[in-house]
C-alpha cells in the first residue's frame, strides 16, 4: 500500500477539562449529566447533531430492558410531559418507554445544559494521548481542524471503544471462537398505519398468524437475504411504526467500507419491505416511508479487557456483586442471527425464563493497561453473550451514569487513579 507521510504538527488545546465524555449515546449522556451535577468540569464531544445515539439519531423505536438509571427515567418522563407542546398526542395507547425521537433530543440538551456540561458537535475523536500509563486527553477533528482537548479522566462511550482502542488497552472482537459480529440494522419509520388492524410483532419469536400466512415465515420467503423478520413497534404519534427489519451480516463496524457496504445494503432493502408490509401484514396496506435513520445500528465490535469481566453466567445466575455500579439490570440474550435473518441459535427473547436482575461490578470500566480512562456502555468488559444482554440502552445508560460520578468523584478528591474511588460513595449516589 502507498503512503503519504503525515508531517508533525502542534496542535491547539481547545480545552481543558476534569471529565471528559466521548460519544453523545444514552452512555455518554448518562455519564456526562451525573459527572456535570456533581460538580464536575464536563465536556461532551460527539459526531452526530444530537445527543442520544441510536435513541435519537438511530431511529430507535423503544427503551429495552431494564437499569436502575435514573437519567433515563428522567428521559422519558420529561419527553412525555413535553408531548403537548410539540404537538404529540398523549393518548395513543402506546407505553412511555415508546422513544420519540425529537422530543429526546431537545430534552437531552436540556439535562446537559442544566447540568452545566458542555457539548461538542461534528466532533470525531481521532487519537488518544497516554503518557507513562495514563491518558492526558484526546486530539480531535471537525471543520474547525485537529485540536487537542486535555482532561483529568476520559470516559470512552463510543460504543467501539474508539479512544480505548487508540490508548492501547487489550480486546477482542465479536464472538470468542470466532470473532463474528452480531448484524448491522438500519432502522426506518413509517406513517399511514391503521392502528385498529395493525399487528406488532416485538420479537423473532412472535409468530403472527394471517389470512395470507405467519408473518415470520413469510418473511423468511418474501424478503430478499440476509433480510427475512418481522419486528414492527407503534410509536408515540398515531399512525406511526418504527421498523426493525433490514438486516446486513458480515459487517465490521470499526471499518469505514463495512459501515458504508452496510448502509448501502440496509437501505436498499427498504423498498422490497415496502412491498411486503402493503401486501402481507394487516393494518399496513396503506403505510408509507417517512424517514431512515442517520445512524447505522451496529450491536457489536471490541469487547474490551478490564479488572473484572461480566459473563453470561453472571447474568443468568443473577450475581450480586459487592462493588456493583449498576444494580437492577435485566435484559434478556439478544442475540442477532450472525449469518443471516432472525435470532440467532444462541438467542433466547420470549422464552428467556431468568427473571431476576443482576449487577455490574466496578472492575468491567475499569481497562487495563490505561488509568485516567473509563470504559462506558456496550464496550465494557465482558463476553460476547453477556454483551448481548448488557447493551440494552438502558443498562448502557446506567454504565454511563457510574462512570460519570466514578470520574467526577476522582477530580473532586484528586485522586491519582480511578481504581481509588470509595466505590461505597458511589453506591451511595448511583443507588438512590
Amino acid at each position: 500500500m502507498e503512503k503519504y507521510i503525515e508531517k508533525e504538527n502542534e496542535l491547539p488545546v481547545y480545552k481543558e477539562v476534569d471529565v471528559l465524555v466521548c460519544g453523545g449515546g444514552p452512555a455518554g449522556v448518562g455519564a456526562a449529566v451525573r459527572a456535570g451535577k456533581i460538580g464536575a468540569k464536563t465536556l461532551i464531544v460527539e459526531m452526530q447533531s444530537c445527543l442520544g445515539g441510536m435513541a435519537t439519531a438511530g431511529l430507535m423505536s423503544h427503551w429495552t430492558g431494564y437499569a436502575s438509571s435514573e437519567v433515563m427515567c428522567e428521559t422519558i418522563d420529561r419527553s412525555v410531559k413535553k408531548y403537548p407542546v410539540l404537538g404529540y398526542n398523549e393518548d395513543n395507547r402506546c407505553e412511555t418507554k415508546r422513544i420519540n425521537q425529537e422530543a429526546h433530543k431537545i430534552v437531552l440538551e436540556e439535562m446537559l445544559k442544566e447540568a452545566n456540561v458542555d457539548i461538542l458537535y461534528y466532533t470525531l475523536v481521532c487519537k488518544a494521548v497516554v503518557e507513562n500509563g495514563k491518558i492526558q486527553g484526546v486530539v480531535i477533528e471537525n471543520k474547525s481542524g485537529r485540536s487537542f482537548i486535555k482532561a483529568k479522566v476520559v470516559i470512552d462511550a463510543t460504543g467501539d471503544g474508539d479512544v480505548a482502542y487508540s490508548a492501547g488497552v487489550p480486546y477482542f472482537k465479536g464472538r470468542e471462537n470466532d470473532g463474528k459480529m452480531q448484524p448491522c440494522t438500519l432502522m426506518f419509520k413509517i406513517g399511514g398505519v391503521d392502528y385498529g388492524k395493525a399487528v406488532f410483532p416485538g420479537s423473532f419469536e412472535t409468530l403472527v398468524p394471517t389470512d395470507k400466512g405467519e408473518l415470520q415465515s413469510l418473511a423468511k420467503i418474501k424478503l430478499p437475504p440476509p433480510a427475512g423478520h418481522v419486528l414492527l413497534y407503534r410509536q408515540p404519534t398515531d399512525g406511526t411504526v418504527c421498523c426493525n427489519m433490514t438486516n446486513a451480516v458480515g459487517i465490521d463496524g470499526t471499518n469505514a467500507e463495512d459501515l458504508t457496504r452496510a448502509t448501502l445494503l440496509c437501505r436498499s432493502q427498504i423498498t422490497a419491505i415496502m412491498n411486503f408490509l402493503h401486501k402481507y401484514v394487516p393494518g399496513y396496506e396503506n403505510c408509507w416511508l417517512m424517514e431512515t435513520a442517520s445512524l447505522l445500528g451496529v450491536r457489536e465490535t471490541r469487547h474490551f479487557e478490564g479488572e473484572e469481566s461480566l459473563s453470561s453466567e453472571d447474568i443468568v445466575n443473577a450475581k450480586q456483586y459487592d462493588n456493583w455500579i449498576v444494580k437492577r439490570a435485566y435484559f434478556n440474550f439478544d442475540v442477532h442471527n450472525l449469518t443471516g435473518a432472525s435470532l440467532d441459535k444462541t438467542g433466547v427473547q420470549k422464552d428467556f425464563k431468568q427473571d431476576k436482575p443482576y449487577t455490574v461490578p466496578f472492575g468491567c470500566i475499569l481497562p487495563k493497561k490505561v488509568d485516567g480512562l473509563l470504559l462506558s456502555g456496550r464496550n465494557i468488559s465482558g463476553s460476547h453473550l453477556a454483551h448481548a444482554n448488557y447493551r440494552a440502552m438502558p443498562i448502557a445508560m446506567a454504565i454511563g451514569e457510574a462512570a460519570g460520578v466514578v470520574a467526577a468523584l476522582c477530580c473532586k478528591y484528586g485522586l491519582k487513579s480511578c481504581k481509588d474511588v470509595d466505590i461505597k460513595e458511589v453506591q451511595s449516589i448511583v443507588g438512590k
